[in-house]
C-alpha cells in the first residue's frame, strides 16, 4: 500500500499520478495534519510526504512502514534517527527545481528594480490615461548592469543564479563553505566582504545550525543602504524582526522573499507590513515543469526501492 499524505501542492490537478498507481495500490490525500498520519498510514508500506512531518512516534507506530519518499529536496521533516533504527529507507528529490528557483529569484529582483507589477496596476487604474507626460515612474528604476550580486551558498541553484546575474552584466561574489569551481567573472569572498560590497545579496544555502539567522542585525548593518536582500532558500536563514527593522528604517533598500520562518505566516510576522518588502507564497519551486520533474523522480525513487535498488537515499 502506497499513501500520499499531502499531494495537492505537487499535483493540484494538472499532473497525473498514473505512474505511481502502476506500482501498486495507492491512497491519495490532498492535505494531512500530523495527528492524522498514523491512522491514514496504518497499512502503508510506502509513504510520500512533502511538508507533513513524520516523527519518531509515527515511525514507531507504523509497523508495516518500509519507505518514506520526501517529494522535495529538504528532508528535515523526517526523523531520520528513528527511520535508521527501524531500517526504513528515506529518499528525496534533488535538483528538480534549479532553473525555476533561479528564475523566481530574478523575478523578485526585477520587481524591486523595475516595479513592473506596480506600474502595470497604475496603468489599469487610469493614471497613464490622465498623465500630462508621456511616461512616469513612482520609484527609482535601477539598472543591474555593473552592479554586484553576492551569493551566499553556491550549489546548483546558487550557480544558476550566478549565470543569470552574469547575463545581466552583474559582477558576482560568492561565499560558500566549500570553495566552488567558478566561471570567469565570479569571485570568492568572505562573508563580511560579500555583505559589504554587494548591491544584491541572494541566499542559496541549506538551513543548518550554522546558517540559521545568517542574515541578522549585524550583517544587515554591513549592507549598503541601496542594497537588496533576496531569499528563495529557507525562511529561518533570516532574522525576520531584524530585517523588518532594517527595511522600515531605510537601512537597506528592499527585500524579496519567497520563504518565511513559519509557513503560512501568522498575521503578526513583522515582514508582512515592512516597507519595500515583496513576499511570494513559497512558489519558486512550483512551475509545472519543475513539479513534473519532481513527480517523475519521486515515482522513480519508489520504483527503484521496489526493485531493491533504492536511489536518492538520504540515510
Amino acid at each position: 500500500m502506497i499513501v500520499v499524505l499531502d499531494g495537492y501542492t505537487l499535483n493540484p490537478g494538472d499532473l497525473s499520478w498514473d505512474g505511481l498507481k502502476a506500482l501498486g495500490p495507492c491512497t491519495f490525500y490532498d492535505r494531512c495534519n500530523e495527528n492524522e498520519v498514523v491512522e491514514r498510514s496504518r497499512d502503508a508500506q510506502i509513504i510520500l510526504t512533502n511538508k507533513v512531518s513524520i516523527t519518531g512516534d509515527h515511525i514507531r507506530s507504523l509497523s508495516k512502514l518500509r519507505y518514506i519518499g520526501v517529494t522535495a529536496t529538504g528532508y528535515n521533516i523526517v526523523d531520520v534517527k528513528a527511520t535508521s533504527e527501524r531500517k526504513v529507507v528515506v529518499t528525496n528529490v534533488p535538483a528538480y527545481g534549479t532553473k525555476s528557483v533561479a528564475q523566481a529569484t530574478f523575478a523578485l529582483l526585477l520587481e524591486l528594480t523595475n516595479h513592473a507589477g506596480h506600474h502595470a496596476e497604475t496603468v489599469r487604474q487610469g493614471r497613464w490615461t490622465q498623465c500630462p507626460d508621456f511616461c512616469y515612474w513612482d520609484y527609482p528604476l535601477i539598472e543591474l548592469d555593473h552592479l554586484t550580486m553576492g551569493i551566499i551558498g553556491y550549489g546548483r541553484i546558487g550557480a544558476a543564479v550566478a549565470n543569470l546575474a552574469r547575463a545581466f552584466g552583474m559582477n558576482v561574489l560568492v561565499h560558500s563553505r566549500t570553495p566552488p569551481k567558478l566561471e570567469p567573472g565570479i569571485k570568492v569572498a568572505d562573508l563580511e566582504t560579500t555583505f559589504r560590497e554587494s548591491d544584491v545579496i541572494s541566499l542559496h544555502c541549506p538551513l543548518t545550525p550554522e546558517t540559521k539567522h545568517i542574515v541578522n542585525e549585524e550583517r544587515l548593518g554591513w549592507m549598503k543602504p541601496s542594497a537588496f536582500l533576496l531569499n528563495t532558500s529557507r525562511g529561518p536563514l533570516v532574522d525576520e524582526a531584524a530585517l523588518a527593522e532594517a527595511l522600515n528604517a531605510g537601512k537597506i533598500a528592499g527585500a524579496g522573499l519567497d520563504v518565511l520562518s513559519v509557513e503560512p505566516p501568522p498575521a503578526s510576522n513583522p515582514l508582512l507590513s515592512a516597507k519595500n518588502c515583496l513576499i511570494t507564497p513559497h512558489q519558486a519551486w512550483a512551475t509545472r515543469a519543475a513539479r513534473a520533474r519532481l513527480m517523475d523522480v519521486a515515482i522513480a525513487n519508489v520504483a527503484a526501492f521496489l526493485k531493491g535498488k533504492p536511489q536518492n537515499v538520504v540515510q
